[in-house]
């Protein structure tokens, strides 16, 4: 059986089992639920940098989600495709996934399904070098014991919102089991780093970045509008995981969901400045949404 090995373990999260653990427990004593949640939850958007920049804002979907369902049989894992050329989404149908928390089984029953819907294709290999679906991994060993996970590497193309809608349609017929769907994304890059200052540099520029530019990204996230995402995100380079978060709403969108409920907004250099005391030139944007 194809085990895949994590390849950030040690880097954006710990690498060993007590220190995961730990640090897990670290973001859900951040991560205080503070608005009302939908009575069940369908999806959710969570952001994939290191924990202790976004750990919190991720930990808050999952708290959420575990809050309305303590139980969850699978989560399927939309994600960025930093460095995937194909088109087509790849799914990681067989074997199990590695953390340092021990092994997590994919879901082979809903892969087969997926891809005989023809909207994706399966492809292992293109997950090798993904953090995206990763860093997530740890949160569903911890919170949902026995769950299974299929991860999806979901690019920015028009294929991103029917895939979200198979995906939907195929967990609606499910009367059995709960799934949910998670679209990984962060959002804004912005700073000389990133290549991308289109308002120069500054506090004012970084402001603009998550006041105005995030903000378009989310609003769209929150009324379930997929194809705007990936418009905007092409236009305004405000995420880097926009097909993986069209194709999460789009299968909240089939679900039944009308709105999201948004559970954080922040960035990395307010987290630098609170807890480093120090900021920075660049920033990237982090948002915890549930639908």
């Amino acid at each position: 059986m194809q085990k895949r090995k994590p390849i950030v373990a040690g880097q954006f999260y710990p690498g060993q089992h007590d220190q995961c653990v730990d640090e897990i427990n670290q973001c859900l004593e951040e991560a205080t639920i503070t608005t009302s949640l939908p009575e069940t939850i369908a999806a959710g958007i969570v952001p994939h940098a290191g924990w202790a920049f976004s750990g919190a804002a991720a930990a808050l979907v999952f708290a959420a989600i575990r809050q309305q369902h303590p139980k969850v049989h699978t989560f399927v894992i939309f994600g960025a495709a930093h460095g995937y050329l194909g088109q087509p989404p790849a799914v990681y149908d067989r074997g199990s996934w590695l953390t340092p928390l021990g092994e997590i089984p994919v879901d082979e029953e809903l892969a087969n399904a997926v891809l005989e819907s023809k909207t994706a294709v399966s492809d292992r290999e293109a997950h090798n070098s993904e953090h995206s679906m990763e860093v997530q991994v740890p949160f569903i060993q911890y919170l949902f014991p026995g769950a299974k996970i299929l991860p999806i590497l979901t690019p920015p193309v028009e294929q991103a919102i029917h895939l979200g809608e198979i995906v939907g349609s195929i967990i609606a017929s499910d009367e059995e089991r709960k799934i949910v769907c998670l679209g990984s994304t962060d959002l804004t890059h912005y700073g000389p780093r990133y290549g991308f200052t289109p308002m120069g540099t500054g506090k004012d520029a970084l402001k603009w970045a998550m006041d105005v530019n995030d903000k378009q990204f989310i609003d769209y996230a929150l009324k379930l509008q997929p194809q705007k995402i990936l418009e905007s995100a092409a236009e305004n380079c405000n995420a880097c995981g926009p097909g993986a978060a069209a194709a999460a709403v789009a299968a909240a969108k089939t679900l039944g969901k009308a709105k999201g409920v948004l559970l954080a907004h922040t960035n990395s250099n307010d987290i630098m400045l609170c807890k480093m005391g120090t900021t920075s030139r660049e920033s990237v944007g982090y948002a915890a949404i549930v639908f």
